[in-house]
């Protein structure tokens, strides 16, 4: 996979080794996007999905530490001042994969990048088998989970068949009967009737997350999911 497909999230307040992580970074041909706070990374994680984050712990606002709690399926890299064995150790316990102490030799921390991202790839290869994803929206088809960023949904049974269905066809019209048709081993109980009410439920939670409504009806045949 060539690294431009990839997006490396810099969060460190200190701007001169932001931007040197940066300039590196896009000479190795990843996208790179920055924060300056722990406040600001959270806001940032809401609405995109980094491949891997760096992440500074002396943070203003919100700690790296505080930060890295939150981070739920992205493999973070801390890089801290901080080399206290115990501290690394725990961080490594609360969900960090590698931790390199500032200063750094920058050669080093590329290789430890492409190696957790080749790591993770493969771990999300295994995962993907249940997973659907369209833009930022992934649905976990066995959990019947969304997840937006670092943002988690739960969906009852009915609404997570009736958005697999939606998301399998983005951006395509698929009929009420359809749908009924496809769900009703799942849910029977869905009528058409029902139905209206089950799309009402995703579309909200959908738009809680993201500010987006993502599910349109389409007079005369069903609703269509925007990718």
């Amino acid at each position: 996979m060539s690294n431009s497909t990839y997006t490396i999230m810099v969060v460190d307040d200190d701007v001169s080794i932001g931007n040197m992580l940066e300039e590196a970074l896009k000479k190795e041909n990843y996208n790179v996007s920055r924060a300056y706070s722990g406040t600001e990374a959270l806001m940032v994680l809401e609405k995109e999905t980094p491949s891997l984050i760096i992440l500074d712990l002396m943070l203003p606002g919100i700690t790296g530490e505080e930060v890295l709690k939150k981070v739920n399926g992205i493999p973070v890299i801390v890089v801290s001042a901080k080399t206290d064995i115990d501290h690394k150790v725990e961080l490594l316990y609360n969900g960090a994969c590698d931790y390199v102490t500032k200063p750094f030799v920058i050669s080093e921390l590329l290789a430890r990048i492409a190696v957790n991202l080749r790591k993770n790839a493969v771990n999300v290869q295994k995962e993907n088998s249940n997973v659907i994803t369209v833009g930022n929206i992934s649905l976990d088809t066995e959990l019947f989970t969304v997840k937006v960023g670092i943002e988690e949904i739960a969906l009852t049974r009915t609404e997570g068949a009736i958005l697999q269905i939606l998301m399998l066809n983005p951006n395509r019209p698929i009929g009420r009967n359809t749908i009924l048709d496809r769900i009703m081993d799942i849910t029977p109980d869905c009528t058409e009737r029902s139905l209206k009410q089950h799309i009402s439920n995703i579309r909200k939670k959908l738009e809680a997350a993201t500010g987006v409504d993502h599910i349109e009806a389409v007079y005369g045949i069903g609703f269509k999911f925007i990718g």
